[in-house]
């Protein structure tokens, strides 16, 4: 039976990519928290210098967000971005403890939530030549190309 919820046994690339996921998920909980910490202890400055020592441009999205967010604490727009990354978290979180776990559903939606990004990393390569950008879509690439594997692979008789 081809059941999406039907676990499997995960493999050793299957469980890197688990841990790829959480860790991303965990840098972007991990920041949003910093944030909402550094707002009552000075917060501005102290981002304005993590930003400079991450070599972070601050007119770029993500940078902006964190430094326009402890600048205007009532601004909804900025707490609702900042939801959007609890958000992000949480489904990095759920994809790598599917994956994990061998889940199906996993591994299609870890496939589909990666390739929606390649053509987005094309657009970046093309704009800015960044070897960021080249890397983001080579590892990105690589996660899609193994779960399409991992899909496509044959079912044994202990899965």
């Amino acid at each position: 039976m081809n059941d999406i919820f039907v676990d499997e046994k995960s493999t050793g690339p299957l469980l890197s990519v688990a841990v790829f996921e959480a860790a991303k998920g965990a840098v972007v909980l991990l920041a949003g928290l910093s944030v909402v910490a550094l707002i009552h202890h000075g917060g501005q400055h102290v981002v304005e210098r993590l930003v400079a020592h991450l070599h972070l441009n601050p007119a770029k999205d993500n940078p902006a967000i964190f430094l326009k967010l402890v600048h205007d604490l009532a601004n909804v727009r900025l707490w609702m971005l900042a939801a959007g990354a609890g958000a992000y978290a949480l489904v990095r979180f759920i994809e790598a403890y599917g994956l994990w776990h061998g889940k199906r559903w996993a591994k299609w939606f870890a496939a589909l939530s990666g390739a929606m990004y390649l053509p987005f990393e094309l657009r970046e390569i093309v704009s800015s030549h960044s070897g960021l950008a080249v890397a983001a879509l080579l590892i990105n690439g690589l996660v899609v190309a193994l779960m399409v594997h991992e899909l496509r692979r044959p079912k044994t008789s202990s899965e």
